[in-house]
């Protein structure tokens, strides 16, 4: 969702704050703004649209001159983009950045209207810098704040600034992400670390309901109350240029090109002699012996790479294995309890609906496992055990390296289950795990076969409709190939078990409109064939993505796709999947449209 900066120190403040907005841009980019203190007050400048049209501005109406600041890239969720409704947001004596929803916000407005006061946004954040303002009659800050707080329903992180005190910035969080950065006689917030890791790479981590006054001499922790808290110090294992282009035109093909090495690294730091191991994280096999079922519990990309993970546990270890959307999760009271597992998947570990399904499943006696990319997360540190992806930084929105990282832990999980309930014996474990050990390599054969994916993407630039169809494995693919293309090209696309056509779809089925045929799987590749004459015999555009070497009836297929891999079928989706990714980048690339920062998405969801 949105992204708040916050900075105190010696440095440009503005240059600091836009340096970290530009960081945070994949939280949201409907609009941008910052407040400074100058030497005659607080200088608000901010706008609709990206960050581009936000240094235009500067440099149009210029750059507010000082040492202590909040800033705010916004993902709209209440009032339309507009520089009225972007962040930060003042009144009286206090202004805000926010991050989140404040669900009461319409009876506390009511309230405050009869206090006296007016609003300019349509936004709940404005609530928020007025509340504070009334709670701050007594001129102390931290009484403000604490007041303010217990007054809030919903989520939210906070940089906060009051007018009185030009060498402080204070801030709080719950269940929106917040981290401080510890530098040297000088201090940042952030909603995520690459905001500040250009300057340092010490943090601190807030929890729900901490409170930090970061000033000129050193920062402070408080908790709800008011009371001095101690805060442990954390070092971030992440470099500078990972959270940089490095010369690619998008982070998004970046991060494509960075999966062979991601998905090596995230193996090998599961492994233990050649083979996946858990017992450090508390994942014995006597644990998984004793597991009934599995649930996997995700959103969005991360629920495509549970849907990998049910064929692969159920197919090898034998275990039921049921996949939910964690907004329908929570929700649902679902029939979970002691005996089953509940791995929930999050690139961002922040993710509303995905920790609120944990948190019901632990409540009902599950046991919880996160797969989480950042360890330093609120899903991370509040399972019962978590595997680190590590694909380090995602900055493009659409997820590509973060996918193919959990992919690879779902076998892996997939292995170690099936050898501790007796499914498959220690030389077929060694041998699974080695030919994901050796994925990488064909990962690296389709990124270095790009053109070919740059063509195929040629042939859909003007589609308005496009199906994707596969059986098993190559549903499962399907279901995120759709997906990638639909976010970043603006193209409608759905994808369908091919089985399911003739159950309706096939009704839309028109001369001309593309079909991607995911065909990996040599036990259902006849199934899937005949599903493709279907299609054919109606009109459309066969695109086949299949292993070298398939071989088709003339007339079938129109493009061929082919995944050089000597792999499993159960572990081709590992290459396959890069071949989607690269045609959805470049179909977005040849449509006009910036596939880092697609329209009216945000990286991290962490509201409901």
């Amino acid at each position: 969702m949105c992204g708040i900066v916050g900075y105190i120190g010696q440095r440009d403040c503005t240059d600091v704050l836009m340096d970290g907005l530009e960081k945070l841009e994949y939280r949201g980019y409907d609009s941008a703004g910052i407040a400074v203190f100058e030497k005659t007050g607080i200088k608000t400048v901010k706008t609709k649209g990206k960050l581009k049209d936000m240094r235009e501005k500067l440099v149009k109406e210029g750059s507010p001159v000082g040492h202590c600041g909040i800033g705010h890239t916004r993902w709209a969720t209440h009032g339309e983009p507009s520089d009225l409704n972007s962040h930060p947001h003042s009144n009286g004596r206090v202004t805000i950045v926010h991050n989140g929803i404040i669900e009461n916000y319409i009876e506390l407005k009511e309230f405050l209207t009869e206090k006296g006061y007016t609003f300019k946004s349509q936004t709940d954040s404005e609530i928020i810098a007025c509340l504070l303002d009334y709670y701050y009659s007594e001129r102390n800050p931290l009484r403000a704040i604490t007041e303010t707080v217990k007054e809030l329903r919903g989520s939210y992180a906070l940089g906060i600034i009051f007018r009185d005190f030009p060498d402080r910035v204070y801030a709080t969080r719950k269940e929106s992400p917040l981290i401080v950065g510890i530098g040297e006689n000088e201090y940042f917030i952030g909603s995520d670390i690459p905001a500040f890791l250009r300057y340092t790479k010490k943090y601190v981590l807030m929890d729900d309901d901490d409170i930090v006054c970061m000033k000129t001499d050193g920062v402070e922790f408080y908790d709800v109350h008011g009371l001095p808290e101690k805060k442990e110090i954390s070092v971030a294992e992440w470099d500078v240029e990972q959270a940089q282009k490095c010369g690619y035109p998008h982070f998004m093909l970046k991060e494509i090109h960075e999966q062979p090495e991601i998905v090596g690294k995230t193996v090998e730091s599961c492994c233990r002699n050649g083979v996946p191991c858990f017992d450090d994280i508390g994942l014995t096999d006597d644990l998984i012996r004793g597991v009934k079922r599995v649930f996997v519990v995700a959103c969005g990309t991360a629920m495509h790479a549970g849907i990998i993970g049910r064929y692969a546990i159920e197919g090898l270890a034998r275990i039921p294995v049921t996949v939910e959307v964690a907004s329908e999760f929570r929700y649902m009271d679902p029939i979970v309890g002691e005996g089953d597992l509940v791995i929930v998947v999050s690139q961002s570990g922040e993710t509303a609906d995905t920790k609120a399904g944990m948190e019901l499943a632990k409540q009902k006696g599950a046991k919880t496992l996160a797969v989480v990319n950042v360890k330093y997360s609120a899903i991370a540190r509040q399972a019962d055990m978590y595997i680190h992806t590590l694909a380090g930084p995602e900055i493009a929105v659409a997820s590509t390296k973060a996918y193919t990282a959990q992919i690879s832990v779902m076998y892996l999980l997939a292995f170690r289950f099936a050898f501790a309930k007796g499914t498959i014996g220690e030389s077929r474990l060694r041998a699974l795990t080695a030919q994901l050990l050796g994925a990488p390599a064909a990962i690296r054969k389709v990124i270095d076969n790009k053109d070919e994916c740059q063509f195929i993407a040629s042939k859909l630039v003007n589609a308005d409709n496009l199906f994707f169809i596969g059986r098993t494995f190559d549903y499962a693919l399907s279901l995120e190939g759709s997906l990638k293309l639909k976010e970043i090209s603006y193209i409608h696309s759905e994808a369908y078990a091919a089985g399911e056509l003739k159950h309706g779809t096939i009704s839309l089925i028109e001369p001309g409109i593309p079909v991607i045929t995911v065909a990996t799987q040599a036990n259902i590749l006849a199934k899937t064939i005949s599903n493709m004459e279907e299609v054919k015999a109606r009109g459309g555009v066969i695109i086949a993505v299949c292993r070298k070497g398939t071989v088709f009836a003339e007339g079938t297929v129109d493009m061929k796709l082919e995944i050089d891999a000597d792999l499993d079928d159960m572990l081709v989706p590992l290459p396959t999947v890069c071949a989607l990714q690269l045609i959805a980048y470049y179909t977005s690339v040849l449509r006009g449209i910036d596939p880092d920062k697609p329209r009216n998405l945000a990286k991290s969801v962490t509201t409901e």
